[in-house]
């Protein structure tokens, strides 16, 4: 049988993922799965920007678009950028792409070779470490230490530099943590990585919007504008918007990356949806009040939760201040049995005995590379919130 490329050696299904796909194979067989595996949000595409789209579709939208994007919405994206950020940059700069996910494919493959370094604080979204094996990168994993929120310390992270770094990954408010970078953290970073020149820096800033407790979100070539011809500012329309499924992702960069970038996506899947892209110019020009009351219902569910989860014995779960996720501690739960026998030795072993005996679908804190942890999406309602709960409650209880 012929055989198949060395790349993808060492490269998995993302958790997550397979996660929810067991949960659904789990609901066909008539099971009442609760579904906190998902960072999807349960809200629905604004109406003004579903029309959009139907007007694009009918007006005939619907020919091949510009290969980095079309320019309404590069458009659309540089006066964001300049609104909200603080950050101009010119339409060569900017490229949309298939969701947040492949801007981050095309960086790696672009800029990467056998032998860089690619640093990723821990934990970390789970695709950013297979994005960069796949480009032939070494991961460096940083530890952020639960006992200080999970914040990345800025001496861990200049221990963590050598001179095969090629690039230093950045997600604030993080998945799966939920933690965010203040003035003050990004300060404190941008000042160990302006003594490193050779690297570049990427910033995935998909959960803006989505802080908590009058928090105010900063990007790192906002607050270090001398950082900004080597820093690429990652975001999209996924999360804020609830448009995980149109697949619009894009950045602002230096120029020459910008163009590696929009070479490697030529070479990939050109451009972009011309439906999707006309929904996305609506969503980021359009009305923006609606983000605060959406925000304001993930902050009344992540009380709920978190308070939920710390009344468990045995769970220790901290406040995060963004995104939409918890990432209790279960330190306590390992190396006991559950009732059917089955001894908890991992994260993975407790998530999967939780799902099989309890139909609660999460995500093992392993695949985000920081044991013994697990991940909660509550991007969800609070009735499923409260049930998955309880039934958490009942399975830790049962420990013994």
């Amino acid at each position: 049988m012929p055989g198949f490329a060395d790349r993808l050696n060492g490269i998995s299904v993302s958790a997550s993922a397979a996660m929810t796909d067991k949960a659904s194979e789990l609901r066909s067989q008539g099971l009442k799965i609760v579904g906190l595996s998902s960072g999807e949000p349960d809200f629905p595409t604004p109406d003004h920007v579903i029309e959009a789209a139907i007007e694009a579709a009918r007006s005939g939208d619907t020919k091949y678009p510009p290969q980095n994007g079309k320019p309404a919405l590069r458009k659309a994206i540089q006066e964001k950028f300049l609104r909200e950020n603080n950050l101009h940059y010119d339409l060569d700069e900017i490229l949309v792409a298939n969701g947040a996910k492949q801007i981050i494919f095309n960086a790696m493959m672009a800029t990467c070779n056998p032998g860089d370094e690619v640093i990723l604080p821990t934990p970390y979204w789970i695709s950013y470490a297979d994005l960069a094996r796949l480009g032939g990168a070494k991961v460096v994993q940083v530890p952020c230490r639960p006992e200080n929120g999970f914040r990345l310390a800025p001496e861990d992270l200049e221990a963590a530099i050598t001179p095969k770094t090629k690039w230093l990954a950045l997600n604030f408010p993080n998945n799966p943590t939920g933690t965010c970078a203040s003035k003050e953290d990004l300060e404190s970073i941008a000042r160990i990585m302006l003594k490193h020149p050779q690297v570049w820096i990427m910033t995935d800033d998909i959960y803006e919007h989505l802080v908590y407790d009058d928090f105010k979100f900063y990007t790192l070539a906002e607050v270090e504008p001398r950082l900004k011809d080597r820093v690429l500012t990652v975001n999209g329309v996924s999360k804020s918007y609830a448009m995980t499924g149109w697949r619009v992702g894009y950045c602002g960069g230096p120029r020459n990356l910008v163009a590696a970038m929009n070479n490697m996506q030529g070479q990939a899947t050109s451009g972009i949806n011309t439906i999707a892209q006309a929904a996305a110019v609506a969503a980021l020009t359009g009305p923006q009040d609606f983000l605060k009351d959406r925000a304001a219902e993930y902050q009344k569910r992540r009380d709920l939760v978190v308070g939920l989860l710390n009344d468990i014995p045995g769970i220790k779960c901290h406040t995060p201040r963004g995104a939409f996720y918890v990432y209790p501690d279960i330190t306590d739960c390992i190396g006991k049995q559950t009732t059917s026998g089955r001894t908890i030795d991992t994260d993975t072993d407790f998530v999967m005995a939780l799902l099989e005996e309890k139909q609660v679908a999460t995500v093992q804190g392993t695949a985000y590379g920081l044991s013994p942890f697990f991940r909660i999406s509550y991007a969800t309602d609070t009735d499923t919130l409260r049930e998955g709960c309880r039934r958490i409650a009942e399975f830790v209880a049962s420990l013994r």
